[in-house]
C-alpha cells in the first residue's frame, strides 16, 4: 500500500528565509546569524532554511572556500561556522521565537575527500575504468549510487542524526529529482519516526510529490524573466501557473524572485527584473505558494554575491524593504491569502497582472504594472470586489462597488484587502 504523507500544519501560510551563513556577517557563524533572528521574526520570517551547515572537502575545492554543495560529512558542523552545540543553540533560540528550522540536503553526491571514499568506496558510481564519476556537470563532486542499499540505509541514518540530535524541523533536498523518490519515500517514513517534518524539492517533478510537500517553481520564474528581458506578455507565466494548478491536491510550490542560485550565476533580481523586482516580490507573496526570501533581499542587496569565496552582505542599519516584507508577510498568513482561491482578472493591458484571492468573507486585490509604461488604467468587475477595501501599503480604505477604476504608475503595484 501506498504511503500517504500529510503537510505539516504549520506550514499553511509560512513563508521561508534562506540563510547563507558564509556571507551573513563578516564573522560568518552560526553565533553571529543567531542575532538576526529578532529581526527576522518582526519581519514575519516563518521558515529558515540553511544552506548546507556540513564540512567542505578540500579536494579540488573550487575557489577558496569551496561550495556547501561538496561535502565531506554528512554528520558534522563545518567548523568555520561553529561547533554542533552552537547549531543546538540556534535551534533551541529560533523554536523559542516561534521559527522552523529546515537544513539543505545534498543526496546525490559528496566532496571528493568525504569519509565514505576511503571507507566505503562502493557507495559511488565509478566509470568502466573504475573511477569515481559526476554525470552533471560539477567538477569538485563525485555520485553516489543508489543502487547500493546500504548507502540508502547510511543517508537515511544521517538524515535521522539532525532531527534526533538537533530537533531539526525538515530538509530542502537539493537536486531532489536526480535521487530515485523510494529513497525519498523510505527517508521520510524513518525520519519522521517521532517528528512530522516538512519536505521541501529542488525540482519540478510532479510525482515527487508523492512524498514532497513544497517543489520549486522554476518554470514560473524564467516565465517571468521573458516577461522583462523578452518583452513579452503575460500568457507564458499565466499558463505555466496553470499548470501548476494541475498538481495534485495540496502540492504547494515555492515561489521566489532570487536564492542562492540565481544570485550568484545569473544575477540580482533587480539584473533580472528591473524595476520590475519589488512588483514581482509583491506577486511571490500573493499567490497561493510559499513565498521565499533570500538573504539580503530585504536590504536590498544589488550585488551578486561570490559562491565560492567571501563576499560579506554590506547591511543597512534598517534593511530599507524590511517593512515592505512585513506587510507582504503578514497578508500572506491571512487565511484569504494562505488558502483562498485565485481568479485572474482579464487585463486591458498586456503587461499588467490583476487577480483576486477569496475565503470567506476575507478579498485581496492585486495589481501589477510589469511595464515602464505610465497611467495604465485598468477597469475590474467582479462581484467579489464590494465592500471597505484597505490598501496595505498606505493603511488607507476605500469603498469599492463590484465595478472600480484603477490607474497605475509604471513598475507599481496595489494590494487590497478586505477583512
Amino acid at each position: 500500500m501506498a504511503t500517504h504523507f500529510t503537510t505539516v500544519p504549520w506550514s499553511s501560510g509560512a513563508s521561508m528565509y534562506e540563510v547563507n551563513l558564509r556571507q551573513y556577517t563578516q564573522e560568518g557563524t552560526l553565533a553571529s546569524f543567531q542575532k538576526s533572528l529578532p529581526r527576522l521574526k518582526d519581519m514575519g520570517i516563518d521558515v529558515l532554511w540553511f544552506m548546507p551547515i556540513t564540512p567542505i572537502s578540500m579536494e579540488l575545492r573550487q575557489g577558496t572556500l569551496g561550495s556547501y554543495y561538496a561535502c565531506s560529512s554528512y554528520t558534522k558542523i563545518n567548523p568555520e561556522f561553529g561547533t554542533l552545540d552552537d547549531f543546538k543553540n540556534l535551534v533551541s533560540e529560533a523554536h523559542s521565537l516561534g521559527f522552523k528550522i529546515i537544513i539543505d540536503w545534498v543526496a546525490n553526491h559528496t566532496g571528493l575527500d568525504h569519509h565514505w571514499v576511503k571507507e566505503h568506496p562502493e557507495y559511488y558510481i565509478v566509470d568502466e575504468q573504475g573511477n569515481f564519476t559526476e554525470k552533471n556537470g560539477w567538477h569538485d563532486v563525485i555520485d553516489l549510487d543508489f543502487r547500493n542499499t546500504n548507502l540508502q540505509k547510511a543517508l537515511i541514518t544521517a538524515m535521522k542524526f539532525w532531527v534526533d540530535e538537533c530537533d531539526i524541523d525538515g530538509f530542502r533536498c537539493d537536486m531532489a529529482h536526480l535521487v530515485p523518490l523510494d529513497f525519498w519515500k523510505n527517508a521520510r517514513v524513518a525520519c519522521e519516526a517521532n517528528k512530522h517534518l516538512f519536505w521541501l524539492a529542488e525540482c519540478e517533478e510532479i510525482p515527487y510529490h508523492d512524498v514532497f510537500d513544497v517543489t520549486y517553481s522554476w518554470q514560473l520564474m524564467h516565465a517571468t524573466e521573458n516577461v522583462f528581458k523578452e518583452n513579452t506578455d503575460l500568457n507564458e507565466v499565466y499558463n505555466v501557473l496553470h499548470a501548476y494548478t494541475q498538481y495534485p491536491s495540496g502540492a504547494k510550490k515555492l515561489f521566489f524572485t532570487s536564492n542562492h542560485d540565481e544570485n550568484s550565476w545569473n544575477g540580482t533580481e533587480y539584473e533580472k527584473y528591473g524595476n520590475a523586482a519589488k512588483a514581482l516580490a509583491v506577486f511571490t507573496c500573493t499567490w497561493n505558494a510559499m513565498p521565499l526570501i533570500y538573504s539580503g533581499q530585504e536590504n536590498p542587496n544589488h550585488k551578486r554575491l561570490k559562491f565560492f569565496d567571501k563576499d560579506v552582505i554590506e547591511w543597512n542599519n534598517e534593511p530599507k524593504l524590511h517593512s515592505f516584507y512585513k506587510t507582504l508577510l503578514a497578508l500572506n498568513k491571512t487565511h484569504g491569502i494562505s488558502n483562498g482561491e485565485t481568479f485572474i482578472l482579464p487585463s486591458t493591458n498586456n503587461k499588467v497582472m490583476v487577480y483576486l484571492r477569496r475565503s470567506e468573507n476575507e478579498v485581496a486585490i492585486v495589481l501589477l504594472n510589469l511595464s515602464g509604461e505610465n497611467k495604465i488604467k485598468i477597469l475590474v468587475e467582479h462581484e467579489w470586489l464590494v465592500g471597505i477595501f484597505t490598501n496595505i501599503f498606505s493603511g488607507l480604505s476605500f469603498s469599492f462597488t463590484n465595478k472600480e477604476n484603477f490607474e497605475l504608475q509604471a513598475f507599481e503595484y496595489l494590494v487590497y484587502y478586505k477583512k
